[in-house]
């Protein structure tokens, strides 16, 4: 399979894949792919051509690292835009989706998302960030417990035109953190 990292977890996550506690592995690679994980040296040149939207929604636990902002370089941003455009009208097309594409949902859904956190008593004693594509969620940073990630998870995923919650969270402060980092992790 050719194509950048990004392009290639664009089709791995389309497939349902569980390890074996049941927890969704499609995510973690298309987190991966989304927050510039490739497999050569970083480019001095990288920068945010996608403007998914990405913001910080709770700020309970010291020492959660914070995620690295998603960065593409300019030739990764063109290989990824054919694969975006589609993701992006195929909701549209199949019904799914009232605007003509899935990517114009999130800046929306992300704002909802912070207000529903600063209003609702689950995500107190979290730090988390959302990061917003094509009407999906993902939550990164730390909870307090697993129930507690797993009802906030649950609780997004109620919110209006969200398709889906991908949680890359974990308990607590300590320990790798289960995304890139902004400097140096843990």
């Amino acid at each position: 399979m050719g194509g950048t990292l990004m392009a290639q977890v664009g089709l791995a996550s389309r497939r349902a894949v569980f390890n074996a506690k049941g927890r969704r592995l499609g995510g973690l690679l298309c987190l991966a792919g989304m927050l510039g994980l490739g497999l050569g040296p970083v480019d001095a040149q990288q920068t945010r051509h996608a403007d998914d939207p990405f913001l910080q929604i709770s700020e309970g636990i010291a020492g959660c690292p914070a995620p690295a902002v998603p960065l593409e370089t300019p030739a990764q941003a063109r290989e990824s835009a054919h694969w975006r455009a589609e993701r992006g009208t195929s909701c549209y097309r199949s019904g799914r989706c009232r605007l003509p594409n899935a990517y114009l949902y999130d800046a929306e859904i992300i704002l909802r998302v912070r207000l529903f956190a600063q209003q609702d008593e689950r995500f107190v004693g979290t730090s988390l960030w959302v990061l917003g594509q094509r009407r999906w969620v993902f939550v990164l940073g730390c909870v307090g417990s697993e129930a507690q990630g797993r009802a906030i998870e649950q609780a997004i995923q109620g919110i209006d035109d969200v398709e889906a919650v991908i949680g890359q969270w974990r308990v607590g402060s300590e320990g790798a953190a289960p995304y890139p980092v902004v400097g140096p992790g843990p």
